[in-house]
C-alpha cells in the first residue's frame, strides 16, 4: 500500500522534472546551431552566439544591420539582474534609448529562454524592439512567447556570467560559420 502511494504521489513530480529537462535541452540540441554567428568582444572577454535567421528573420536582420553599421561598438551593458539577464545595446546607456527603427514582436515557440538565450528587449508595447538585447543568465521561461529570442550563446557563457553594468561591448561582428572539415568526413 505504501509503495503504491509513493509511486503515485511522486509520479507527477517525476514527469514534471522530465518535461523540464527535455524543454531545457530544446535550444542546444533540437535547433540548428550552424547559422551565422555574432562575435561579441567585451571588456570581460569574448562570447559568441548563433543567430536564428530562419526562425526569427525580422529580428536577426535588424540586429545584423545594426552590427554592420557598428551601432553597438563601444556601448555598455546597462542592466544586470543576477540569475536573470545582462542587457545592453542602448546608446543612452540607461535603458531608455535605442536605434531610430523599431521592429514587430517576433516569437517562435521553438525558441525559449534557457540559459544563454539572446533576446530583444522592448518596452510594454510588443512592437517596440529596437537595438537593446539581453542574454539570459539562467532559464527565464516567464519571458517565453512574450520576447523575441533570436540567438543562443554557443561559446563564452562564462564571460556572459561575469558581465556587469558598465562593461563595454568593444566590438560586435557577424561571421559565417566555419565550414566542416571535408577530410574528416572521408575517413
Amino acid at each position: 500500500m505504501i509503495k503504491k502511494f509513493l509511486k503515485f504521489k511522486f509520479l507527477p513530480v517525476i514527469l514534471t522534472t522530465c518535461m523540464m529537462f527535455l524543454t531545457s535541452c530544446n535550444q542546444g540540441k533540437a535547433l540548428d546551431l550552424k547559422g551565422r554567428v555574432a562575435v561579441v568582444e567585451t571588456t570581460k572577454g569574448t562570447f559568441k552566439f548563433v543567430l536564428f535567421e530562419d526562425k526569427a528573420p525580422i529580428t536577426t536582420k535588424n540586429f545584423i544591420e545594426l552590427v554592420q553599421s557598428k551601432f553597438y561598438d563601444g556601448l555598455t551593458f546597462h542592466r544586470y539582474e543576477p540569475g536573470f539577464v545582462i542587457q545592453g545595446g542602448d546608446p543612452k546607456g540607461d535603458g531608455s534609448g535605442g536605434s531610430p527603427k523599431t521592429i514587430p514582436l517576433e516569437v517562435n515557440a521553438a525558441l525559449i529562454h534557457n540559459e544563454g538565450a539572446v533576446g530583444m528587449a522592448r518596452s510594454q508595447s510588443p512592437d517596440s524592439a529596437s537595438s537593446q538585447f539581453y542574454v539570459t543568465l539562467a532559464p527565464a521561461h516567464s519571458l517565453d512567447n512574450a520576447y523575441a529570442v533570436f540567438g543562443f550563446v554557443t561559446e563564452g557563457m562564462d564571460v556572459v556570467q561575469k558581465l556587469r553594468v558598465g562593461d563595454k561591448m568593444k566590438k560586435i561582428t557577424v561571421v559565417n560559420p566555419k565550414p566542416e572539415n571535408k577530410d574528416k568526413e572521408k575517413k
